[in-house]
């Protein structure tokens, strides 16, 4: 899954909504060990937040694209320090909508 649409998209930031975030992202930044982090929360949950401590917008989106590049993932919403991302999983877990 390459693209969704905004209706999908909308969806996933609904279910994105209720999650706690299941990784932190320090004053190190964006480092191999984090990427594992994320690797492994998203082969485990598909959906995952992520929060990034650290005043800089500009920083967080160059970290959001970086993770989804990175990781095949699908950036889904960033809002101030949360990011929120998806990667469909194989089977899938979450079923979207078309």
């Amino acid at each position: 899954m390459n693209q969704l649409n905004s209706k999908q998209i909308s969806f996933l930031r609904g279910l994105g909504h209720t999650l706690n975030p299941v990784v932190m992202i320090g004053n190190n930044g964006l480092t191999e060990s984090v990427l594992k982090e994320i690797e492994v929360s998203l082969k485990s949950h598909e959906l995952i937040k992520i929060k990034v401590f650290g005043d800089d917008r500009d920083a967080r989106l160059a970290m959001l694209e970086e993770i989804c590049e990175k990781t095949g993932a699908i950036a889904v919403h960033h809002i101030g320090k949360q990011l929120v991302v998806y990667r469909q999983g194989d089977p899938a877990k979450i079923v979207i909508p078309k």
